[in-house]
């Protein structure tokens, strides 16, 4: 029986086209920027994005990273969001180890900061505080892509107040997917981006940070020194481009996927779901109930992660039959 992971779109595996590519990748040392394969990798995801130069590295934990210790100083702030990855999920990597202070506030509903919010968390130019130099965004964020008009927004928000920003665009081709837009026209309004291949674009590892020749160069320093130099990466990197040039589109079948098994677990009337807006389905459950689903569809071969409010992810190793599935192994459980 095959098992149907949900837990995250992370446990994708490489298909056979993509590995046939890692397999005949031409490669080299890449600290002395010798591998023509990652080369090629930067040289594509910055074109895609509309920025000078970009950088390849092992996960986006460390672009983030990277991108915050480009923007900032020690004693310097970021402003991210309270529930963001660049926050809550990196092991406080900018704190401890870039000595730069986060400042997190709570999301609102749509995945956006609250630009008043943020006004009023800019600290004053004095000895007392720390300077804030970056404000962080996410998109998207718990499956919502952010707003077009409030990218706007936000970008004119920061240039005005002398920010930098930052875009955790972790799963940024799910929101290019879901506004029917291209890349660059979320891309352009951000200083930075963090672009995740190992999500739905299928690679088993991997993201590239795109910005400035002047930021890349800065962050491909903080790499080396956070010891993210890789030699013969060029394997991995083939993955990253064969993702970008085959997988995007297809993200709109994850997206469908969400939007059926949504539907059809909202006509439990023991859970309550939230829309799906890309290919992350939220269900929420009596938390007595929770544990007791979880082994009940892990019997069924079906993964979901911990918790009450339980998200489903959609990728490329889950197609329509699996939707049907999950859907049909709920509904035995609350009935």
């Amino acid at each position: 029986m095959k098992v149907i992971d949900l837990r995250s779109d992370t446990v994708t595996k490489p298909t056979p086209p993509m590995r046939a590519v890692m397999a005949a990748a031409e490669v080299g040392d890449d600290v002395y920027g010798e591998d023509p394969t990652v080369n090629r990798l930067e040289v594509l995801a910055a074109e895609l994005l509309g920025k000078e130069a970009a950088l390849y590295a092992c996960s986006g934990t460390q672009t983030n990273l990277l991108g915050v210790m480009s923007h900032c100083e020690r004693g310097d702030e970021y402003i991210v969001g309270q529930q963001a990855h660049t926050y809550k999920y990196e092991g406080g990597g900018a704190a401890v180890l870039g000595s730069i202070q986060p400042q997190p506030l709570d999301f609102e509903p749509d995945g956006t900061l609250n630009l008043d919010k943020v006004a009023a968390a800019i600290k004053p130019i004095d000895p007392h505080f720390a300077r804030t130099r970056l404000l962080c965004l996410e998109n998207t964020t718990a499956g919502k892509p952010l707003p077009l008009e409030y990218l706007a927004k936000a970008s004119a928000f920061a240039r005005e107040r002398g920010l930098a920003l930052h875009l955790d665009g972790a799963r940024l081709f799910n929101a290019v997917v879901a506004h029917g837009v291209p890349v660059q026209e979320i891309a352009r309004h951000f200083d930075s981006i963090s672009v995740c291949l190992s999500k739905g674009l299928g690679a088993p590892v991997g993201s590239v940070l795109v910005g400035s020749k002047e930021l890349i160069a800065k962050a491909r320093r903080w790499r080396k020194v956070l010891g993210g130099g890789m030699r013969q990466a060029g394997i991995m990197a083939a993955a990253g481009i064969y993702g970008l040039q085959h997988h995007v589109e297809r993200l709109r079948e994850d997206h469908a996927n969400a939007r059926e098994l949504a539907r059809a677990l909202s006509a439990i009337d023991a859970i309550k779901v939230d829309p799906a807006q890309t290919n992350m389905v939220f269900m929420h459950v009596a938390p007595a109930q929770a544990e007791a689903l979880r082994g009940h569809l892990k019997q069924q071969g079906i993964l979901i992660g911990a918790g009450s409010s339980v998200r489903m992810v959609m990728h490329l190793d889950v197609d329509d039959a699996d939707v049907r599935r999950v859907a049909a192994a709920a509904q035995t459980f609350f009935h």
